[in-house]
């Protein structure tokens, strides 16, 4: 409710005038709930009591046309506002009654959503950063968004509104900054442990802001190559503002296709082998290339989400998730994320000390005898 882009202040707008519209009912509603008990309330003699009265024109054409007329003017803001902010649709302009310069490049940003940080891709100028973007003011946006694992939704409050990023698919967003400053984008979509620490600063500068902030990331990052980001993407929480100097060829295009890890097939690949009808027997050949959802286990390292035993952590267990900040570590009597091949005391089926051997034999026990009905 308090935008800084043009695409949040139409949106917030589009709020406003629905509540106002839905309290023309809600309002006279209640105001006529109390008046209706105070004037014909028991004491009060001068209220008319008409009990064969059962029908007034005046008052149905009342009750019929205000809501029809509401759901008129709902329905045509919908309409209209369901095009105009459509995430997909290019921007027409940067600010009421300031259209886009015919002359005005659009940025493209494309967006990773990691466990559980947001790495951010520059491909006009080479560059990437980690749980940091930055865009100059009053220049249109144009965000390319995936994960690398699971579903996640993208979200900068005073820009725009959220929309998801996904594995194996690519989202887009058109939005603009029309003031500069520090903003908060965060993940509005639970994925994991690390969920709440899934945030990232939203940097809006001015044109000379903007190009010292890339000749920053030029200058202080690393490259940015496939065996770098297979270590990135692993889960980490609150990972600390990173920038790479250098992107490799190709690997935006890879992490969407879910094969930068070598060996694993293209979503681009299969998808043409399905085009062409598909591959036969050979195509069992392509299943170990097609699992993409272990690799991580394949690899030693363990899966998002994962339990016992793939994780070699008890499930409810006190030992935390590979990748989760240390809490509560009084409660991992054993230390925290190390791996064990069997429950603790603490994973929630029993008190620590409690008897933990089978349960009575007589419980399973057959009766000797049949029952005589």
């Amino acid at each position: 409710m308090n935008p800084a882009g043009d695409v949040a202040v139409q949106q917030r707008n589009l709020i406003l005038a629905s509540t106002a519209l839905m309290l023309l009912v809600i309002v006279p509603v209640i105001a006529l709930a109390f008046l209706f008990g105070w004037r014909y309330r028991a004491s009060n003699p001068d209220a008319t009591y008409d009990p064969d009265w059962h029908h007034s024109t005046q008052l149905e054409v009342v009750i019929w046309t205000v809501p029809l007329l509401i759901i008129i003017a709902l329905g045509a803001m919908t309409w209209i506002s369901t095009h105009t902010l459509d995430p997909y649709r290019p921007l027409s302009r940067l600010a009421p009654n300031k259209p886009v310069p015919a002359d005005v490049k659009p940025l493209t940003v494309q967006v990773v959503a990691l466990d559980w940080k947001w790495l951010f891709f520059y491909p006009e100028y080479g560059i990437a950063s980690l749980n940091e973007m930055a865009a100059p003011a009053n220049r249109p946006i144009v965000f390319k968004l995936t994960s690398s694992s699971v579903w996640n939704t993208f979200y900068v409050p005073a820009l725009a509104g959220m929309i998801y990023a996904m594995p194996g698919m690519e989202t887009k967003l058109h939005a603009v900054m029309n003031k500069e400053g520090e903003f908060r984008g965060q993940s509005a979509h639970y994925s994991g442990s690390g969920f709440s620490r899934m945030n990232f600063g939203f940097r809006s500068l001015g044109e000379w802001g903007f190009e010292e902030w890339v000749a920053k990331a030029k200058a202080s990052g690393a490259p940015l190559n496939r065996e770098v980001f297979l270590k990135l993407e692993r889960p980490s929480e609150a990972e600390p503002v990173r920038y790479f100097a250098s992107v490799e060829n190709g690997l935006y295009e890879a992490i969407l296709g879910m094969c930068v890890e070598p060996n694993l097939m293209c979503a681009s690949e299969m998808h043409h082998i399905d085009k062409r009808g598909g591959a036969g027997l050979e195509s069992a050949a392509n299943r170990e290339r097609l699992d993409y959802d272990n690799r991580r286990l394949r690899s030693g390292d363990e899966p998002s989400g994962a339990t016992f035993p793939a994780s070699g952590r008890p499930p409810m267990g006190a030992v935390q998730p590979e990748g989760m900040m240390p809490r509560d570590q009084h409660l991992s009597r054993e230390g925290v994320n190390e791996r064990k091949g069997e429950p603790d005391q603490g994973q929630g089926n029993a008190l620590p000390g409690a008897d933990r051997s089978p349960a009575p034999a007589q419980l399973n026990n057959r009766p000797s005898e049949r029952h005589k009905h």
